[in-house]
């Protein structure tokens, strides 16, 4: 309960997000392909910080451009595949897919899926690993979605770890997701990176982003 309230610590930074400038660094993505994949309740504005950063930093990324992520959708799931394979395509270099919370999940089910277009799976705050009712924000997913957080729409298992290198973003002090959650198992992901932020303040906050890069980097040692 206590990470829960600290929660509302990170909203003015995430408010703040689309207006903040990308922290500059080495320039090391020599123009790779990245997709970026939103979270609960939120759209491409939430992950803009992260994707100028990117950029910054000499990588090519993208959003995922379906408006609003309210949860599992086959409909999204299929548009992203086309993308991954039209970005693949176009660039020449297979994509790496950075999701925050939510967007973790769809990131894993289309490294899954389409492990042809993927260079890497990041995962930044994803409930992916234990009980899906073990997370704080299940009740508000059923809410407004369709079907119950233990019966997505989804064949795939989202604690399988899919064929390309995988990298779990997590925090000890995450109000929203449970740490074990996005942590998970050895044999979930090929690495797991700690960084203590509220869940709001992973996809925001210029520590958490540098991780993401980080991130990418170590997945690229791994494949």
């Amino acid at each position: 309960m206590r990470n829960t309230l600290r929660e509302g610590l990170a909203v003015p930074a995430l408010l703040a997000n689309p207006f903040r400038p990308a922290r500059k660094g080495r320039r090391i993505g020599e123009g790779r392909p990245v997709l970026v994949i939103p979270g609960l309740a939120t759209g491409d504005i939430s992950t803009l910080l992260m994707r100028r950063t990117l950029r910054a930093r000499g990588f090519a990324p993208c959003g995922w451009h379906l408006a609003i992520n309210h949860g599992a959708d086959l409909a999204k799931l299929a548009k992203l595949e086309a993308r991954l394979a039209a970005l693949h395509s176009q660039t020449g270099r297979k994509v790496v897919v950075v999701g925050w919370s939510l967007g973790g999940l769809y990131a894993r089910i289309l490294g899954q899926r389409v492990p042809e277009h993927v260079a890497s799976v990041i995962t930044v705050g994803s409930p992916f690993s234990g009980g899906r009712r073990d997370n704080a924000g299940w009740r508000y997913y059923e809410l407004i979605n369709d079907h119950t957080v233990d019966d997505p729409p989804f064949a795939e298992d989202f604690s399988i770890k899919p064929p390309v290198p995988t990298v779990a973003i997590w925090s000890a002090i995450d109000g929203i997701v449970a740490p074990h959650s996005a942590r998970g198992l050895d044999s979930e992901s090929d690495l797991r990176l700690q960084v203590d932020k509220q869940h709001f303040a992973l996809g925001t906050s210029r520590r958490a982003i540098e991780q993401v890069i980080t991130a990418i980097t170590m997945a690229d040692a791994l494949s």
